[in-house]
C-alpha cells in the first residue's frame, strides 16, 4: 500500500532537524489534499523546533472550549496547548456526557444538562478522541500540542503558520481519517526566511 505523498516547493526542502536556525522571521502556508487532489478540511498541522518549544506559555487565538450543540461536538477538532483545561458547555436541550479512552487522557464526565458546563485538563500531548455515552454518533477530537506553531486547515485545505524563525523543524500533520499510524504524518522540514509553501497529499480512509 502506498503511503502519504509529500510534495515540497523549492523553499521548503526536507533536511535534518539539526539544521541551524536563521534570525529572519518566516511563515509557511500548507495545503492538505487527498489522493484526488481535493482539499482536506480540519487537518492539524504542527511545526516543532529542534529540542522542542522553549519560548514560554503557548496561547492560541481561540478558546479552549468544545461545545455540545445539535447533538455534536463543536468544533469537531480542537487544538489546545499542553496543560490546557478545556470547557465542554452543553448548548442542547438534552443531557450529554464526555468520555475518552485515549492514552493521553482517559476520563469520563457524567451526564449534565443544558447551559451547564464541565471541564477537563489535558497535560499530555497527542490525540484525544471523545464520545458521549448516550449519543453514539457524537465524535470529537482534541489535539494537544507543545508548540505555538499549530493550526487547522480551512475549507480549501489551507493553513498558514507564522512567527517562527527560519530553520529546521519537525512537521506533523494529523487527521482523523489519515491512513497512517495514529493518523499522523511526520517529516523534517527546513523553512526559509519569508513565505514558504507546501502541498501535502494524504491517503484517507
Amino acid at each position: 500500500m502506498r503511503g502519504p505523498i509529500l510534495i515540497l516547493t523549492a523553499f521548503a526542502l526536507a533536511v535534518p532537524l539539526a539544521a541551524s536556525w536563521a534570525a529572519a522571521p518566516a511563515a509557511v502556508q500548507v495545503q492538505i489534499v487527498d489522493e484526488r487532489g481535493m482539499p482536506v478540511r480540519d487537518a492539524v498541522v504542527e511545526l516543532v523546533p529542534p529540542g522542542g518549544w522553549r519560548g514560554g506559555a503557548i496561547r492560541f487565538g481561540w478558546k479552549p472550549a468544545m461545545a455540545q450543540k445539535s447533538v455534536a461536538f463543536a468544533p469537531g477538532t480542537l487544538i489546545v496547548a499542553k496543560g490546557s483545561s478545556v470547557a465542554f458547555p452543553n448548548l442542547d436541550s438534552v443531557r450529554h456526557s464526555v468520555y475518552s479512552f485515549s492514552k493521553p487522557a482517559r476520563f469520563e464526565i457524567d451526564l449534565y444538562g443544558r447551559d451547564q458546563s464541565r471541564s477537563q485538563n489535558f497535560p499530555i500531548t497527542g490525540t484525544v478522541a471523545l464520545g458521549c455515552n448516550i449519543h453514539d454518533q457524537m465524535r470529537g477530537y482534541i489535539r494537544v500540542v507543545d508548540t505555538p506553531f499549530a493550526g487547522k486547515t480551512d475549507q480549501n485545505g489551507i493553513v498558514r503558520l507564522s512567527g517562527m524563525a527560519a530553520g529546521g523543524y519537525q512537521l506533523t500533520v494529523w487527521h482523523a481519517r489519515a491512513r497512517t499510524p495514529g493518523g499522523e504524518l511526520k517529516r523534517p522540514l527546513a523553512i526559509g526566511a519569508g513565505q514558504s509553501n507546501q502541498k501535502i497529499a494524504l491517503k484517507l480512509k
